[in-house]
This record gives structure tokens, sequence and C-alpha cells, in this order.
């Protein structure tokens, strides 16, 4: 009991601790970058537009927004720009689900058969266990991953009501047996939808407004996309770059009978809310919607594919996020539309990415915006940047690349170039005397050096190094 004790102590004490070195982080360096960085990749991969933000706990430490929610009509992009959230939808669904289940209505091993009496799923494998509410949570229900309709085939994107999803239901039979495999379905997290419906006895919109939204105050969450804002606050979807290098304005959908899944739309602001929510709940000696016990439970693994690989808890992917630690979210991809929510619940971090257009990645950027942070450190330092800010800015790479961006840090400079995959992958540059630097080696030893060049009147104009010169292109 007492080796027990011990190691709670500890691990309450790490934790403390690395909240701590968080707290004493001066992380302003780190977001001009993440902006240069996001605003650059805007332009360089075609993105209409992009926003998003990063929560610690109950604060917003940043939050940005670039380019267009429509770019016909010339709307800017904001933190209040609503986007399709698709897939993301399953974690209020999968919370609507919990919450059930909090209250005793329903058990994690029950019996979709038992739960919905029109269910009519035929299952292919006489062997297989039974479907249950645990199954169609982590994907290993054995279930098509789709209704029997084609509602992702453009330009119309057909998504079924809930009449013409039951329907067809009798007409599809199972993939795998149950907790055989995993296999991503949006059948399975509508159907689910469907027992919040069943058990709650209200329609499934008024119960996920009336029990997760309006407690949590986003007001700019929906089950669906309000078409009245569409082109203004909704942004447009735009298609994957095309071979032509351009995007193609995608239609307008409803998801309809599969917005359990796919249905919702919000903003960076929301799902920051929500994230914050949920890292409330985890220390809150009280239920707020969910349990902390119910909520932490949800995290947990409950599904890992047999290669070790997928790894799921109840409606939450769970991963090895940017940093080693476990890292939750899920991601949304529908017809003109990316999104992403990352949760790390042992710093309490959160990124959320949003981006209107297809054939892109949020994880990516979020990956990059973790890293840059991860780079700040805790320790204070005498650093002066205020005679090193004369050298930052854009400078052209051309031929061999498009731009190098030369910010401070920590008393240093860093040079980032763009477009990059990897912002936190800086080169990082020690002032000597005047205008001249030298490289800092990964040993911390002096490596090449760089000269800035000045014109007649003293502003610097390019840098020199190895003999060749870059040219200044924007303050």
């Amino acid at each position: 009991m007492r080796i027990l004790s011990l190691i709670l102590l500890f691990t309450i004490t790490f934790v403390d601790k690395t909240a701590a070195q968080e707290d004493k982080k001066d992380y302003t360096e780190a977001f001009r970058l993440i902006e240069v960085w996001l605003d650059a990749q805007k332009d360089f991969e075609k993105l209409p537009g992009i926003s998003a933000t990063i929560i610690r706990d109950q604060e917003v430490l940043w939050t940005g927004a670039w380019g267009h929610a429509s770019i016909e009509d010339n709307v800017e992009t904001g933190i209040e720009t609503i986007c399709s959230i698709c897939s993301i939808s399953k974690l209020f669904t999968s919370t609507a689900v919990m919450k059930l289940y909090d209250e005793g209505k329903l058990r994690l091993d029950d019996r979709i058969e038992d739960l919905l009496p029109w269910y009519n799923l035929e299952q292919k494998y006489e062997l297989s266990g039974p479907v249950t509410i645990r199954s169609l949570l982590t994907h290993s229900s054995g279930l098509p991953r789709e209704a029997n309709y084609p509602y992702w085939t453009g330009p119309d994107f057909p998504f079924p009501t809930q009449e013409e999803m039951r329907k067809e239901l009798g007409n599809q039979e199972t993939l795998y047996p149950a907790s055989t495999y995993f296999q991503y379905s949006n059948l399975a997290m509508s159907l689910l939808g469907e027992v919040v419906e069943e058990i709650s006895g209200v329609p499934y919109e008024d119960y996920i407004n009336n029990n997760i939204l309006d407690p949590l105050g986003l007001g700019n969450t929906r089950t669906e996309l309000p078409e009245d804002l569409y082109g203004q606050q909704l942004a447009i979807g735009y298609s994957a770059t095309q071979r032509n290098g351009e995007r193609y304005r995608v239609n307008l959908f409803q998801a309809n009978g599969i917005k359990p899944a796919a249905g919702f739309s919000s903003t960076v602001t929301d799902l920051g809310k929500f994230a914050s929510w949920q890292f409330r709940l985890l220390d809150s000696p009280e239920p707020e919607i969910l349990k902390p016990s119910t909520l932490k439970n949800m995290y947990n693994i409950h599904w890992m594919d047999p290669d070790f690989g997928t790894k799921w808890g109840l409606g939450f992917s769970v991963s090895e996020g940017p940093g080693g630690s476990r890292w939750v979210g899920h991601g949304g991809s529908c017809p003109g539309y990316r999104s992403q929510l990352l949760l790390n619940p042992e710093t309490k971090m959160a990124f959320v990415v949003m981006i209107n257009a297809s054939g892109t990645s949020p994880r990516k950027y979020i990956n990059g915006m973790s890293a840059l942070l991860r780079k700040v450190s805790s320790k204070k330092e005498n650093k002066d940047n205020s005679k090193l800010k004369q050298f930052t800015g854009y400078y052209s790479s051309a031929p061999w690349g498009a731009e190098t961006y030369i910010s401070t840090w920590n008393g240093k400079l860093a040079a980032m170039s763009l477009p990059t995959g990897s912002p936190a992958s800086l080169t990082m540059y020690k002032h000597i005397k005047g205008d001249k630097f030298y490289r800092v080696r990964d040993n911390d030893e002096p490596g090449e050096t760089l000269t800035f060049i000045r014109d007649d009147e003293g502003n610097i104009i390019s840098y020199e190094v190895h003999g060749n010169y870059y040219k200044k292109i924007n303050p």
C-alpha cells in the first residue's frame, strides 16, 4: 500500500511539475513563428482558409486565422468562422451515449438489437459475438463503414434521412465478426445517435443541445451546417488541389441521418471550449455532464487492432502524439472541409485546426505547432532581442527554395525555410559582433558565418553565407 501511495505521489508531483514548467514558458517567439508558418503554408498549399487555436487547461494561449471563408465574395476567415467538423461530431455523440451510461440507462455491453427494436442488419458470421455499444464506440463491431447510400459522391452528396437509413439496414450485412478487426464506421456512430434518441425519448438534436452544447456555452456548434450563414460566417468548402493547381467550390451538404457521425459544424473557439471542459472535468470532484471517471475511461484504450497499430477509446482516437505522451481526440473530413482536435490529458494542452478545403492534413499543422512549443525553454535566460529585431524578416531562397524567415529566438536568430512540413527544424545563429553571426551547430560549437548586408542608408537588404547572397523581400 505504501509503494502504491509513493507511486501516486510521484505521478501527481510529476504532472504538477510539468504544469508549473509550462506556466513559466514565454511562448511569444514560438507564436510568431507559428503565425509566419501558417500564413505561408496557406499560400503555398493554396488553402482557402485556415483557423487554429491552442488551449492550456482553461486558458486560450493563442488563436489565429488566415485566408477566406469565401474566395468569391472576399469574406475573410476568422476565429469565429464556422466549418463542418465532420467526424469530430462523433465525440459529441459519444459524450451523449456515456451520459446515458452514467445515468444507468444503458450498459456498454448492451446489444444493439436489444436497444433498437427495428435493427435488422444481417449478421453474416454465425459464430460472431454480439454487436454492443462498446464495439460501436470503438469501431470494432464488424459493421460496414457506411449506410447503404452513396453520400460521399459529388456533386450533391445524397445523405439519407433517418427513415431511409433504417429502410436499407436490412439490405446490409456485417463485414467481420464482432470484436475482430477495427473498421471505422459512420454507420455504427449513426446507430448510436439512434440509441440516444430511443433511450432519452427526445430527438437526437434536442438531446445534444440541451445536455451538451447549451450547458457548455457552445453557441456556434450545431448538429447541422447553418445554411443561412453559408458564404459568410459558415465557410464555403473547396476541393483538393487539382492537376492545374486550383481548388473548386464544393456544394453545400447536410448529413441528415448520418449527422451523429458527420453532421456537426463548429468553430475553433467552440472546440477549444469543448477541450477546456474535458480538462476541467478531469480534476473535478463533481460531475459536469459526465462523471470525471467516465471521461477518463473514454480516454483509455478499449480496442487495439491485432497488429498493435490502431488504438481506440470510447469514441476517442488514442495515439502517441507530439511529445511522446498519450494524445486523444478526433479528426474530421467532409466534402470541402478538414478539421482536427487533439488533447494531451497529462499537460492539459489542446490544439484545434480547421481548413475549408479537402486534400490537406490539419494533423500536420498540429504536429508543427506542438513541436515549436516544445522547443521553448522554461529556463530564465538573460536575452535581449531588441537589437536583433532589425535582422528579422523574409529573405529569398530562390532558385533553390522559396523563402527563409529569420526570427528572434531566445537571444539568437532562428531561420525557418518556407514552405516546410517541419517548422521546428530551425537553424540557429548566435551574434558575434556588428552584422555578423555564426551558425550554432548541434553540439553548440560555432559553424559558418552569416553576415547581413546594408545599403548606403543603413537598411538591411540581404545576407551572405558561404559567399552567396540572399535578398530581403519583406520586413
